[in-house]
């Protein structure tokens, strides 16, 4: 038995975590804990907020009696708005205060695409501008080219939560950009693990959603390998990757 313990703000789009859980069919556990989210808007102050010290504390205690492995801050707004140093310590203080190895969605995104080989990919918000480009800069730090980004501008994680698939789809559609590698879709609020085939099926390329990195990023914590034919390129097996998806690297 694995155990990934998730720290979540709110109730949005935590139901991706247990579709999650059955798609990989194994003995892997991902309970949610839920923090604060305070105010509800993609708004630096506001996001500031969400992910403070004392917010997230709150639900480690109960994360580590559940006896997690890893933990992992699911939410990608609420770190890469401090920019990477401070997403960095955000996780420090995480893994200081759990006694376990942690890390945020945001860094999940980074070390998802690593993973995969990629260097160019192209960004598919649900967030305003600013926030938006604020996560573009996070990945261009961490040595990640963004080829394109689209901001939706909605301000509310609750809004997001109602998005159905039909929307998810045309997100990521509009959001594609022919020199990227690889779309990304970084709100945790978003579901988006029912439509993950499809989406990469239309795109032609894998896509990057940021409850399906959350896991995948909580799996490499605590040093577990799993795979999933409906979770996308970043589940397959690696006798079974795709030949037209490996990156160029131009």
């Amino acid at each position: 038995m694995t155990t990934v313990g998730l720290l979540y703000p709110g109730h949005s789009a935590e139901d991706d975590y247990p579709r999650i859980a059955v798609l990989l069919d194994s003995d892997i556990r991902l309970p949610i804990f839920h923090t604060d989210i305070g105010e509800d808007a993609h708004r630096t102050d506001a996001l500031m907020e969400m992910g403070s010290a004392a917010r997230l504390a709150a639900g480690v205690e109960e994360l580590r009696l559940a006896g997690a492995e890893s933990l992992v801050w699911a939410c990608t707004s609420g770190s890469f708005i401090r920019g990477r140093q401070g997403a960095q310590e955000q996780i420090r203080e995480l893994a200081q205060t759990a006694g376990l190895p942690a890390s945020s969605t945001s860094f999940a995104f980074v070390h998802a695409a690593r993973h995969l080989g990629l260097t160019r990919v192209a960004v598919a918000a649900t967030y305003p501008e600013d926030i938006t480009a604020a996560f573009g800069d996070f990945l261009k730090e961490a040595g990640i080219e963004v080829a394109a980004a689209r901001a939706s501008g909605v301000v509310t994680a609750a809004e997001v939560s109602t998005w159905e698939r039909a929307q998810v789809l045309e997100l990521a559609r509009a959001g594609d950009d022919p020199r990227a590698e690889a779309v990304l879709l970084p709100d945790t609020a978003l579901h988006t693990v029912a439509c993950l085939e499809e989406l990469e099926t239309e795109l032609g390329k894998p896509v990057l959603t940021a409850n399906q990195v959350t896991v995948w990023e909580g799996l490499r914590l605590a040093e577990r390998r799993a795979w999933a034919d409906d979770l996308g390129a970043l589940f397959v097996r690696p006798d079974r990757e795709r030949d037209e998806w490996q990156p160029s690297g131009g």
